[in-house]
């Protein structure tokens, strides 16, 4: 395999990418002056370099000089404690803080549960999660939300998450996203007022 087909496996591999729009990447890339493959390959290396995923909620986030490994969302003292939403992506998690109207806490599972999957523990992050889930009851956790998509997966995600958290959760709520999102939706690409009334309605 020449490094023209290893590129195109590589990109093939991205979410939503299929053989085709990769092959098409790596010839855009081939018709670029050097600057821009040495400038693609280093912020590749930055990325690796930079970026830490929180302590806490599993995102990832750039550290810079902070000392701490926590994102500023999980550090910030003003955020509401009780209230925790589990995502699927750090992108539905972007999604969700853009539109401001939610001032709780976060943890990104880190994937999906497909239907019919025999090892769904492997799918997401099911130990950090219970270990996050036990602590944040020490701390006055109330509520936690099921931000996930509104997808055949997304909802068996929900009901494999609702049934591993039901005992450690006695006397903490678990709600869903309401009214307002249609089967199929992706928080990614749902719209700001869509996702308001989806945490508004949520049940």
């Amino acid at each position: 395999m020449n490094s023209i087909e290893k590129l195109i496996q590589i990109f093939s591999n991205f979410p939503g990418i299929g053989p085709r729009q990769a092959r098409r990447f790596v010839y855009y890339l081939l018709t670029r002056a050097n600057g821009t493959l040495d400038e693609l390959s280093q912020n590749i290396k930055d990325l690796k370099n930079d970026v830490v995923m929180c302590e806490d909620c599993k995102r990832f986030f750039e550290k810079k000089n902070q000392k701490t490994n926590l994102c500023k969302i999980c550090s910030d003292q003003t955020r509401d404690g009780s209230t925790l939403m589990l995502v699927q992506r750090d992108v539905d998690m972007e999604s969700v803080e853009k539109n401001g109207e939610f001032n709780g806490i976060y943890f990104v599972l880190g994937g999906s549960v497909p239907i019919l999957e025999k090892e769904p523990e492997k799918r997401i992050r099911t130990k950090e999660l219970k270990k996050f889930i036990e602590k944040k009851i020490k701390d006055g956790l109330k509520e936690i939300i099921l931000g996930v998509n509104w997808n055949p997966e997304g909802e068996n995600t929900g009901d494999y998450v609702t049934k591993l958290l039901k005992p450690i959760v006695v006397n903490v709520k678990i709600s869903h996203l309401g009214k307002g999102l249609s089967m199929g939706t992706e928080l990614e690409y749902t719209d700001s007022e869509t996702l308001k009334n989806a945490l508004r309605n949520r049940s």
